[in-house]
């Protein structure tokens, strides 16, 4: 097996794990002590409980929002900021996310857009699709519909969609370059993207990102900020930016990043 099939696989398991955790009711404490001997550093893939850290998961969603899905699709968040909040998403809209885990942003954004509009989620992992097809059931939420892919290679056509969002999990991938050009494949002409994520300093080097935290823990796989912008305006997107909100692990930050697909 490669090293970039080790990492794939090791992200599997984990977000598996905690699909599973949050199934059987393990208090979040307890899981995150079973992770923390597998893996070291700050981790934005919490299960269990809704209570969790200040810098990833439910915590990060308005009281509003969380307070009218399944708890477990709350349980189930395992990302670094509100990615339905920064896409502005408006009536009408149909809309992407990339890992979209117990479903909770999807959820959010089959809501926001309403029964016009339309709300896809990608998942590689079983265990986290059968979750959140339980809790779109649970949501009455008929607008949503989860799908069995990875991020790198999104089951769904050219200009499908109009806005593409994803919460803390492109740090994750070990192809970001297809990633960036899925999103801008995926998107209609004049579709924007909005984006939460891990995001490292622009002086800290690969070998320093892997210093502060594991790749499952979605730290060492962070892009610099420049390398987003990079990234973004090479695959085409117009206007790419990349806003700092958050430092969980120092010169490692939660981000949002929005950029858009040229008209026409």
């Amino acid at each position: 097996m490669s090293t970039e099939d080790a990492v794939v696989e090791q992200v599997r398991e984990r977000y598996a794990a905690a699909a599973a955790a949050v199934r059987s009711g393990v208090d979040h404490e307890l899981f995150e002590e079973s992770q923390e001997q597998s893996s070291s550093g700050a981790s934005c893939c919490a299960g269990g409980q809704v209570e969790v850290g200040d810098a990833f998961g439910a915590t990060l969603y308005a009281a509003e929002d969380a307070v009218q899905l399944p708890p477990e699709a709350v349980a189930a968040s395992l990302g670094c900021g509100n990615p339905t909040a920064v896409a502005a998403l408006a009536a009408g809209e149909r809309v992407l996310d990339l890992g979209s885990g117990g479903g909770i942003d999807v959820l959010l954004s089959a809501r926001r857009v309403g029964p016009d509009g339309f709300a896809y989620g990608v998942d590689m992992t079983d265990e986290m699709l059968d979750l959140a097809r339980t809790n779109a059931a649970k949501a009455g939420a008929e607008n949503a519909e989860f799908l069995k892919g990875t991020i790198e290679d999104v089951p769904l056509p050219d200009g499908a969609v109009d806005v593409v969002i994803s919460n803390c999990v492109i740090n994750l991938s070990v192809d970001k370059p297809k990633v960036i050009a899925e999103m801008f494949r995926a998107l209609a002409p004049g579709g924007r993207i909005g984006i939460s994520d891990v995001v490292a300093e622009d002086h800290l080097s690969p070998a320093d990102r892997a210093d502060r935290g594991s790749y499952v823990g979605c730290i060492a796989g962070a892009l610099s900020r420049q390398e987003y912008l990079d990234g973004l305006t090479t695959a085409g997107f117009a206007g790419a930016e990349v806003e700092f909100t958050h430092e969980p692990v120092p010169g490692m930050h939660g981000a949002i990043i929005r950029a858009t697909k040229p008209g026409a």
